[in-house]
């Protein structure tokens, strides 16, 4: 436990394969309690803020390089994040249902 609090890195699995994000010491508290009862989760089950932690974490290029399988031993994983969030399509999605919602009901009159 000790050891992801120190140095823990999420893991984030993509198409072209597993990216290792290294959070800071803030952010490795809230993931290791957002992974305290399962080692990975999708990325459906997060809310808007847990989202939006990964986002800054992978805006702000947290990455780490792709580990040998020697460093993988020494690496603690904090949690497997399954999938990337596309957070473009969300935010695109929940703005264009917003107009759609204002619009309909004039466009019945």
């Amino acid at each position: 436990m000790l050891e992801k609090l120190n140095s823990g890195v999420l893991r984030v699995l993509t198409p072209l394969g597993p990216r290792y994000l290294k959070p800071s010491f803030l952010q490795r508290v809230y993931l290791i309690w957002l992974f305290r009862n399962f080692p990975s989760l999708p990325a459906k089950v997060l809310n808007h803020r847990q989202l939006m932690l990964v986002d800054s974490m992978w805006a702000e290029n947290r990455f780490i390089a792709a580990p040998s399988s020697y460093w993988m031993q020494d690496a603690p994983i904090i949690g497997t994040l399954e999938q990337r969030p596309d957070f473009k399509e969300r935010r695109e999605t929940k703005r264009s249902e917003r107009v759609s919602e204002k619009v309909s009901p004039y466009a019945t009159d």
